[in-house]
Order: C-alpha cells, then sequence, then structure tokens
C-alpha cells in the first residue's frame, strides 16, 4: 500500500485543482458572473463620476473668485428652511398614510 499512498495523493491534488481551475472565484465557468460583476461596477462608477463633476461645479460657484448668487442663495434656504415671500411652497407630508382593513360591520 506504500507506493500508491503518493500516487493517490498527487491525483487528488490534481483533481482538486482541476475543479478549481473549472469552477473557482477566477475560474473558468465563473466568467459570465465576472462580466456581470464588471457592468455593475462601470454603471456604478458612471455615477459617481456624473455626481463628482456637478460637485465640482458647484464648488467652482461658490468660490470667492466666481461666486454665483443664485447658487448661494439656494442653498441658504435649503439650509435654513426658509422661502421667499415671491415663492411658491409645496409641503408634503411624510407620514405614512393610515388603511384599515376592517370589513364594515353590517
Amino acid at each position: 500500500m506504500k507506493p500508491y499512498l503518493p500516487s493517490v495523493f498527487l491525483l487528488l491534488l490534481v483533481a482538486y485543482l482541476g475543479i478549481q481551475a473549472l469552477t473557482g472565484e477566477r475560474g473558468l465557468l465563473s466568467g459570465a458572473e465576472r462580466d456581470a460583476l464588471l457592468l455593475k461596477r462601470e454603471v456604478q462608477l458612471a455615477n459617481l463620476l456624473e455626481e463628482r463633476r456637478d460637485l465640482e461645479v458647484r464648488v467652482r460657484y461658490l468660490r470667492t473668485n466666481s461666486l454665483s448668487r443664485d447658487l448661494l442663495e439656494e442653498r441658504a434656504r435649503a439650509v435654513i428652511g426658509f422661502a421667499d415671500p415671491r415663492d411658491y411652497v409645496v409641503r408634503i407630508d411624510h407620514t405614512p398614510a393610515v388603511t384599515t382593513d376592517r370589513p364594515a360591520a353590517s
């Protein structure tokens, strides 16, 4: 039995490595999952880059050498919560509506 022990061990090792090469995290059969994850991350990156560009534009307008009065006023009103008397304010109630699903009593 002793001469077969290294051969069996090597056979099991080759089988394990072969299975991992096919089905492992970076295996040949997991390419579709990697492609889907890559597409998801690319969309996420595009969204983050767009948000960054928007924030960079806002920061540029808030610098002292190119201060935008409208943007400053908008941000001040949003932070303080005040409105100009000429503005139309639409209030939205954020409390959830309570519904009753009780049958009508006869």
